[in-house]
């Protein structure tokens, strides 16, 4: 039986223009090469090296549209396994000009398609409180109480069941080292959200914007209390 080949993936995942470029893509969007090589500091040329090599790997896959060529993560295997090594990985000093995003990042942020940060870690932890969702070993399960709340706020839980993708689990968050909800829930919830104008992606980021109406709306429907700063992008959020 074949065993998998850890030392290489190490390789291709440790060099630290290839770990930029999946950081970039758990933003949860796909990206061109030239978008990944300015957000990596690397010239065009260097980076089509590195996505050849992310590619052969399958750790990333492409999408030709018209002249452009778009990369994206290639499973959410892949986006667990980046979030994961990041939750293990020991801290380093952020230097300016990226120490603003980097707090940002730890507030409210994109973990691929659904919610990280303080702001999926609170959600979380009220959807457990309400017992809208419990823990159940390495997955999450929705009860009677939470299909009508789920029900109500616009999510079809039967469909997202029905799907290949894991319905819901915990995911170690590395920044709160707290869960927040993964899987296809995870990505429904941000999702609805994205649709009713609570929170807003920003742009080749995976930082997450709380919009005023999303400040009114988690306080009415989560009782949380959302501060931004007007001298910050971080936010402060309390119950």
């Amino acid at each position: 039986m074949d065993e998998p080949d850890l030392s290489r993936l190490a390789r291709t995942i440790g060099e630290p223009t290839r770990m930029g470029m999946l950081a970039l893509l758990m933003e949860g969007r796909a990206l061109t090469a030239k978008e990944l090589a300015y957000g990596c500091g690397v010239q065009p040329g260097t980076a089509t090296e590195h996505l050849k090599r992310l590619q052969r790997d399958g750790l990333i896959e492409s999408t030709a549209q018209g002249r452009h060529k778009y990369y994206r993560l290639a499973t959410a295997e892949v986006a667990h396994a980046v979030e994961a090594l990041m939750v293990v990985a020991k801290p380093i000093k952020v230097v300016s000009p990226c120490r603003r995003q980097a707090r940002g990042m730890g507030a409210a942020r994109f973990c691929y398609d659904h919610l990280a940060g303080e702001l999926g870690t609170r959600v979380t932890a009220v959807l457990l409180e309400r017992e809208y969702l419990v823990t159940d070993g390495e997955a999450m399960n929705v009860t009677e109480r939470g299909e009508a709340w789920f029900s109500n706020f616009g999510i079809d839980i039967a469909s997202l069941r029905k799907r290949r993708r894991r319905f819901a689990y915990p995911c170690l968050d590395w920044s709160e080292r707290r869960d927040h909800l993964g899987g296809a829930l995870g990505a429904a919830m941000a999702e609805r959200m994205l649709e009713l104008g609570w929170i807003e992606r920003q742009k080749h980021s995976r930082v997450v914007s709380i919009s005023e109406l999303g400040h009114q709306a988690m306080a009415r429907e989560f009782g949380l209390v959302i501060d931004s700063p007007e001298n910050d992008q971080t936010v402060a959020i309390s119950s």
